[in-house]
């Protein structure tokens, strides 16, 4: 039996200071005060357990569960595989959008090329019409209203907007949305403010008033 201060009666026995002075309050291990210094009174069996317990989990080998790691890299695995479909889905989407908007392109250029041929010839068979016969006045005095009606008709088709650029725009709700497309539909033949390119609606935000449509 041997007397210690509470820090090296920690290190006797393994274990905190904090843990002596709760032995010490329940009783476990008895003190003693000797010149203002509290001592810590601990046998000798004491300390050889204590001594013999540290040693033992010292010792005592780390158990690593193989199962576990086994079951993070199946995880990981998993999740790569995931991630590599969603690129390849990603990728698949971003490819078709592209040739989407490369077929919307060329249609829109074959349009203002039917239209613009429709407006040479319109040209050319007035132009012809009155060549021969009308004054030279005349002749300049019609040029210049064709010419006027070819830049009205240039400038009408920069104004045209798709209905469902608009309407995707405007954010309204998809039911919103659906119901004013199918009256688009059913108007589209008895509405001129409704201009019919294919199978697709534009409108003319500029000239027309469209709020009977919910727009």
């Amino acid at each position: 039996m041997a007397n210690y201060t509470v820090a090296d009666a920690a290190k006797k026995l393994g274990i905190s200071k904090e843990a002596i002075h709760n032995r010490v309050r329940r009783g476990s291990l008895k003190s003693i005060i000797e010149n203002g210094i509290k001592l810590v009174i601990i046998e000798s069996k004491t300390i050889s357990k204590a001594s013999t317990r540290t040693a033992t989990n010292k010792q005592k080998p780390l158990h690593v569960d193989e199962r576990y790691y086994k079951l993070l890299e199946e995880q990981n695995t998993k999740l790569q595989q995931r991630i590599d479909t969603l690129e390849n889905e990603t990728r698949s989407l971003r490819d078709q959008k592209e040739i989407m908007l490369i077929d919307e392109r060329k249609k829109i250029e074959q349009i203002y090329k039917e239209k613009d041929e429709q407006l040479k010839n319109i040209l050319n068979a007035i132009s012809s019409k009155f060549m021969l016969n009308a004054p030279e006045s005349d002749i300049q005095e019609v040029e210049t209203i064709v010419e006027a009606e070819v830049e009205q008709e240039v400038k009408t088709e920069s104004r045209l907007v798709s209905l469902n650029k608009h309407i995707k725009s405007r954010n309204f709700s998809k039911k919103k949305s659906s119901k004013i497309k199918e009256k688009f539909k059913k108007q589209a033949k008895k509405d001129s403010r409704i201009i019919t390119i294919g199978k697709k609606f534009y409108i003319d935000l500029e000239k027309y008033d469209y709020s009977d449509y919910s727009l």
